[in-house]
């Protein structure tokens, strides 16, 4: 279930801050939203974030391994995803986000490296982006 998809890299870091709910969150290429709900589960931990009318008021859910750091002076949270790639994200569904395969799905999706397509074989369009 790519457990390292659901862990934070940054363990004292997040460690600093027990609530990061409120924090806003920042893609690759600018602000996607805030931190609405965010949990520390050992291999399970996740972000939930309010993408506000950015797009149309949609939640995602974001695996805690995402998260590239946090800076807490300016609450802020960074992540290592383009704001086009989380707007393609698996919709965030709050009755599954503990369903092993809805958690699958995620894993997969922000597994893959950033540049779009099969990383076993380049040049075959990513089956969940195009």
């Amino acid at each position: 279930m790519h457990l390292d998809m659901w862990s934070y890299r940054q363990e004292p870091e997040v460690a600093d801050a027990p609530n990061l709910a409120g924090y806003d969150v920042e893609a690759v290429d600018g602000r996607i939203g805030s931190v609405d709900d965010a949990t520390y589960e050992a291999g399970g931990s996740y972000l939930v974030i309010d993408t506000g009318a950015w797009i149309f008021g949609k939640k995602v859910m974001l695996p805690a391994g995402v998260l590239d750091r946090i800076d807490h002076g300016q609450r802020k949270i960074f992540v290592g995803r383009t704001k086009d790639e989380i707007k393609q994200a698996p919709e965030y569904e709050e009755i599954l986000q503990r369903d092993p395969e809805y958690r699958e799905r995620l894993g997969e999706f922000y597994g893959r490296p950033s540049s779009v397509g099969n990383p076993v074989e380049p040049g075959n369009p990513n089956p969940l982006t195009g």
